[in-house]
């Protein structure tokens, strides 16, 4: 059946909402895009005169389309090459979504997003759609056709898994650039001691290339680790010259609401490292480096000004 133009118009109203949550559902930009794509073909192929409330319809399409994602993304995650992690947006990407409250500012951040792999997918979605985006446990039942006591339980769980690893503490643009431009100091002096100074104890990153970019596969733990790691990274040399196809430009910026450090290659974006801020120190790294998950980023980075570096690294 044809669509209208108004028919069209009340899709494309949704459209923000429902890529914010296909992204925060299954942590990948592409795949969020993809999921809306797939949705907008079931209201294309739909009798939408029928449909008395568009938003509801297109939530519950695209949600169980995500589900349904979410059980086959778990079988391909076992086989892929090192660390998994989700993937990064830029501060103003409007996949981000809703960032009125506390809740949803923290909803999208790396290391949530990192800890709603714990969950299983109806999890993940009554955690999404709850605490995101605010709907109630009425509407989730219908959504996910489960009871209303089922929504309210799932969320408690799911409440408990996420909190176990959590300890974000929020800031603001400005003072997310000052951590950065701390780090990057400390990241760039040769010596440990001073990121050792920034690390909690038990600090840790994690990077994620996936199999195309070199990347530990294991994390590094305790803050002397991370230090030694992170003061390799940034020491200069031929051979990673040689690796990312020229000298690196290192932006502060922030990605998924935290600070992050963007390096950019002839404006390519080549990787972004999301700091977690804690009131003890910097608690973790997030290094997302395969090219496949920076796509996004690189075409925002291009489209927006991003003023002059703040190290010319590599």
């Amino acid at each position: 059946m044809a669509l209208t133009v108004s028919d069209v118009e009340r899709f494309e109203a949704s459209r923000h909402r429902l890529e914010a949550i296909a992204y925060r559902l299954l942590g990948s930009a592409s795949e969020a895009e993809d999921a809306v794509q797939e949705t907008f073909l079931r209201w294309q192929a739909a009798d939408v005169a029928r449909v008395e409330v568009p938003e509801a319809w297109l939530t519950k399409v695209l949600t169980n389309l995500c589900l349904n994602q979410l059980t086959s993304a778990r079988a391909r995650r076992e086989t892929y090459v090192g660390q998994w992690l989700p993937e990064p947006l830029l501060a103003g990407d409007p996949m981000l979504g809703p960032a009125e409250t506390a809740e949803q500012r923290e909803s999208v951040s790396l290391a949530v997003l990192t800890l709603l792999e714990r969950l299983s997918p109806g999890e993940r979605a009554v955690y999404v759609l709850r605490e995101a985006f605010g709907y109630p446990h009425r509407e989730i039942a219908a959504i996910l056709d489960i009871t209303e006591d089922a929504s309210q339980q799932t969320l408690h769980r799911a409440r408990k898994h996420v909190a176990r690893g959590r300890a974000r503490t929020e800031v603001d643009t400005a003072a997310a650039r000052r951590i950065v431009e701390e780090f990057l100091a400390a990241a760039t002096s040769g010596r440990t001691e001073p990121l050792v100074e920034l690390l909690t104890r038990d600090a840790v990153s994690i990077g994620d290339g996936g199999g195309k970019v070199p990347a530990r596969a294991k994390a590094f733990e305790g803050a002397q680790a991370v230090a030694t790691f992170l003061r390799g990274l940034f020491k200069p040399g031929k051979a990673k010259r040689a690796l990312t196809g020229g000298p690196a430009e290192i932006h502060a910026t922030t990605a998924n609401g935290d600070p992050a450090v963007v390096a950019v290659v002839h404006g390519r974006v080549i990787g972004i490292m999301c700091l977690e801020v804690t009131p003890e120190g910097l608690a973790g790294f997030r290094n997302q480096v395969n090219p496949d998950k920076l796509e996004r980023a690189t075409r925002r980075w291009a489209a927006t000004d991003h003023g002059e570096p703040l190290v010319r690294a590599f």
